[in-house]
């Protein structure tokens, strides 16, 4: 079973009320939000979103023994107005999303996001697209490849590592992550340190295949819109592309009132207004990082609608 991230900090700091409506854009098997319909009690209402189907009968097995109001979708968070409206749900009290991926996903060898098993080079969250990791190495050019590394894996070794893929397809197709780490790794001249040499290479694609950014910048500004006044937004992200999208965006709701020279003042900033709730990011206790050694780049950020 999944061992959620930071749960017990993000449940305190979602403030969840007794009653109120609440949305998890990114339920998994239900580890949060177990937790929050739990919180929210019988009168309670939670609303899970996954892109990934096969995790959402886990999760509805775990939330049927909480009982109280919940409904799950397949979907993007992303289009998390639209799916709420089919529920009859226009605002929330507080929206979850966990970016991190869930230990069956990586664990799982044929769903392709890890190069600790050799499995096909899938790594669609959603099963039912079409675009896979074989398809994006097989599509795009030297210039395209070494760009989306660079930008989505923020790997330094992106023209050499890109060269090499093309190369190599011209001897036949990538099809398994064992063959895609291995090429990585001789590209980068062998395995150094702790950290696997194809980490930001996997890391890229995985992005790039499952349109990842896109989805949050989308997402960060349908919630604010969503959440009802006092409602609290909160985002756990794992990699700084995240993390600094989320920190931007909330920073931006967050504003600040500016003097004008004639007197008075006049907001500088997005609304609907926030205020933060953590200034600086919650991470991960010593403890829960020596327990769950993927938590540890987990980072927490909440801020709260005013008005």
């Amino acid at each position: 079973m999944h061992v959620p991230v930071l749960l017990n900090e993000t449940v305190e700091e979602l403030g969840i009320k007794e009653g109120k409506t609440y949305i998890d854009g990114t339920v998994g098997d239900g580890g949060h939000a177990v937790k929050i319909l739990e919180r929210a009690g019988s009168r309670g209402r939670l609303l899970g979103i996954d892109r990934d189907g096969q995790t959402l009968p886990r999760a509805a097995e775990r939330l049927s023994q909480v009982g109280g109001w919940y409904r799950l979708e397949q979907g993007d968070y992303a289009d998390m107005q639209a799916l709420a409206l089919r529920h009859g749900i226009e605002q929330a009290d507080g929206i979850l999303l966990d970016l991190g991926m869930s230990s069956e996903q990586v664990d799982d060898p044929s769903r392709g996001f890890s190069f600790q098993q050799d499995g096909p080079l899938d790594m669609r969250m959603d099963r039912t697209q079409t675009l896979t990791a074989a398809d994006l190495l097989e599509q795009l050019d030297e210039a395209a490849l070494a760009e989306m590394l660079r930008q989505l894996g923020e790997e330094p070794a992106a023209r050499r590592i890109a060269r090499r893929i093309v190369e190599a397809r011209g001897r036949g197709p990538l099809r398994t992550t064992g063959q895609l780490a291995e090429l990585v790794a001789r590209a980068k001249g062998g395995r150094r340190g702790r950290i696997h040499p194809a980490t930001q290479t996997f890391q890229a694609l995985r992005i790039a295949v499952n349109r990842e950014l896109e989805s949050l910048d989308r997402a960060l500004v349908v919630a604010p819109v969503m959440l009802a006044p006092g409602g609290r937004l909160a985002v756990i992200s794992f990699h700084r592309l995240e993390d600094r999208r989320v920190k931007a965006a909330m920073a931006r709701h967050v504003g600040r009132w500016e003097s004008l020279p004639a007197g008075g003042r006049r907001w500088v900033g997005e609304r609907p207004v926030f205020r933060w709730i953590t200034r600086k990011p919650i991470v991960c206790s010593p403890e829960e990082r020596r327990a769950n050694p993927r938590a540890r780049s987990a980072k927490l950020r909440v801020a709260e609608r005013m008005e």
